[in-house]
């Protein structure tokens, strides 16, 4: 039955969950299959809306989700964001005899504990930054006391993003300690990580795995700091692009060989193997590519500009993955380049005001550019902002500069006054190209 409907053999229901940047991105590229008979997403937003059935539902209320899936026949679940993951939902439902997309809760400790995955990196020998584990602070003030700044200061749990300090002076790394146990990211930060400081460039690396093969995705390169020049406050991601070509295809094996193949093999090897995408977040220093932290979901907003490129039917590989076996599967990208430049509402990741109003989408969208909506809703006909990070304005072209410009116009045709962007994604890739 499996292999039916990966051959196409028979039409698909498939329920995404989670209601981002990211999700809308799915669902416009698995809504492009012809495998699709219904396409639904919980809770979505004002962009999955016009490419699915919006689903008034908690993702990660798997018991709802669940009913859900038995009450309307559906045979893929995509599960977006790591909370479902990490909370078991997928466990659940394949439990329940349900086809998903994504790690159970055991292999997606891969995200959800960072003192989980630095103990598999040690085991299994992976090249990652020194660290620590502590429940206390007073221990962890004794490890500073040993290692002085700079350094980096990790709630173990989630914390949506901004659970990472990176301390560039001793009173910084001891304040980061108090505040992560006085309860700043509340039960994510019970327990904290303390890693050595690496230098180095960031970039982004996702395979999708059934368990034991993997198939490496187009790279990335995100953009985590809020304002121009890689300066202020980490973010969830302020804009992306794809393919970053600082990852070469020799680092590309190196990363493969070192970092993600010993993963799948010791989580394969304590009987919990991971399917679904793995995002392993790279720091590529002088001595080669280094892990900095794995997430068990597609990056966000990277998966958006990965989705723009991506050229092959992406149910399949969807399918394929979570039956099992991926032994059939190709994937087909596009050579050109995306790039996504997110809006973010004034005074993210700071406290914002929600449900303005944002006009212009349409427009913005004139030149071939998509708008993937993030924190947004429709109500009254009115597409109001309701989240932070709000809309992921993404283009392609066939470069990085001319990217830039559809994007930047098209965010020239946005109305939203209560709105910002940063004004130089994909800047290190063009200061690349320049130096030749």
């Amino acid at each position: 039955m499996a292999q039916d409907k990966i051959d196409g053999q028979d039409k698909l229901n498939i329920f995404v969950l989670g209601g981002g940047g990211r999700e809308h991105a799915l669902c416009w590229k698995i809504s492009q299959s012809p495998m699709v008979s219904e396409l639904f997403c919980a809770p979505g937003n004002a962009g999955t809306g016009q490419v699915a059935k919006n689903i008034a539902m908690d993702p990660e209320d798997a018991q709802a989700v669940l009913e859900f899936c038995q009450a309307n026949h559906i045979d893929l679940v995509v599960i977006g964001p790591e909370g479902p993951l990490v909370a078991g939902v997928s466990d659940v439902l394949r439990a329940n005899d349900i086809y998903v997309f994504g790690p159970s809760a055991a292999a997606a400790q891969l995200e959800g504990s960072k003192g989980f995955t630095k103990d598999l990196c040690a085991e299994a020998n992976i090249p990652t930054a020194a660290y620590g584990r502590f429940h206390d602070a007073a221990s962890a003030h004794a490890y500073l006391d040993e290692h002085p700044a700079p350094i980096v200061i990790k709630a173990d749990g989630l914390a949506a993003g901004k659970g990472v300090i990176m301390a560039m002076d001793d009173a910084q790394a001891h304040d980061a300690v108090d505040m992560i146990f006085d309860g700043a990211f509340g039960d994510a930060g019970a327990e904290l990580v303390i890693e050595a400081f690496m230098e180095g460039e960031e970039a982004s690396f996702f395979v999708i795995t059934d368990g034991t093969r993997a198939i490496p995705l187009a790279t990335a390169q995100d953009h985590k700091r809020v304002g121009d020049g890689d300066t202020g406050p980490n973010t969830g991601g302020m804009g992306a692009y794809s393919p970053a070509s600082i990852v070469t295809p020799a680092i590309l094996e190196e990363v493969l060989d070192r970092i993600i193949e010993p993963t799948l093999t010791t989580l394969r090897e304590r009987g919990t193997p991971y399917q679904g995408v793995l995002y392993a977040g790279l720091m590529l220093t002088a001595d080669g590519p280094m892990l900095i932290e794995y997430n068990a979901r597609f990056g966000d907003p990277e998966c958006q500009v990965l989705m723009m490129r991506l050229e092959s039917d992406f149910v399949p590989v969807l399918m394929a993955s979570a039956a099992g076996d991926m032994t059939e599967i190709g994937i087909d990208w596009s050579t050109d380049l995306a790039m996504t430049v997110v809006m973010a509402a004034q005074g993210y990741p700071g406290s914002y005001t929600k449900n303005t109003e944002i006009r212009g989408i349409t427009e913005a969208e004139t030149n071939g550019a998509i708008v993937f909506h993030a924190g947004t809703s429709l109500q009254n006909g009115k597409c109001l902002a309701t989240g932070g990070r709000v809309l992921n304005v993404t283009s392609k072209a066939k470069d990085v500069a001319l990217a830039q410009q559809l994007a930047y116009d098209a965010i020239s045709k946005i109305d939203w006054p209560e709105g910002f962007c940063r004004r130089d994604i994909a800047w290190r890739e063009l200061e690349r190209l320049s130096k030749g």
